[in-house]
């Protein structure tokens, strides 16, 4: 099973020419990909206007999520804090959820963002980041 990020979402719903998500597609079964309620966050907050907030929108009703307990918040409080204390910084306390959440459903996290890389140094986050060979 794989947690997309949005990193990879934007690069694919931006991709007009949709090798982008021929890539996606040829790296996972995408039946098996599971979305995270922070990964929708951050995929609706970049809509770029109101036709494309509710395509989204209605696209991501139809798709699986991992939900959050109250742990999932927890836990990613550490994992940020743990990080700062080694002098770390995460851009985004959403990339703190999003790797909390892949950790608690033992599935791979595939994206673009060096915020996962930093976290799996100091978790066992099981994280890929996708070229796009381009």
């Amino acid at each position: 099973m794989y947690l997309i990020d949005s990193s990879i979402w934007v690069d694919v719903l931006r991709d007009r020419t949709g090798a982008r998500a021929a890539r996606l597609e040829s790296l996972v079964d995408l039946r098996d990909v599971v979305f995270s309620r922070f990964t929708q966050v951050e995929l609706l907050q970049g809509a770029r206007d109101t036709r494309e907030w509710n395509l989204l929108s209605r696209y991501l009703d139809t798709q699986r999520f991992f939900e959050p307990t109250p742990d999932t918040w927890r836990n990613a409080a550490r994992i940020a804090f743990d990080l700062r204390r080694k002098g770390l910084t995460v851009r985004s306390a959403l990339d703190c959820c999003i790797a909390q959440t892949a950790l608690e459903n033992g599935v791979l996290l595939v994206h673009r963002d060096r915020d996962f890389e930093a976290i799996a140094s100091l978790r066992p986050l099981h994280q890929v980041w996708l070229e796009w060979g381009d």
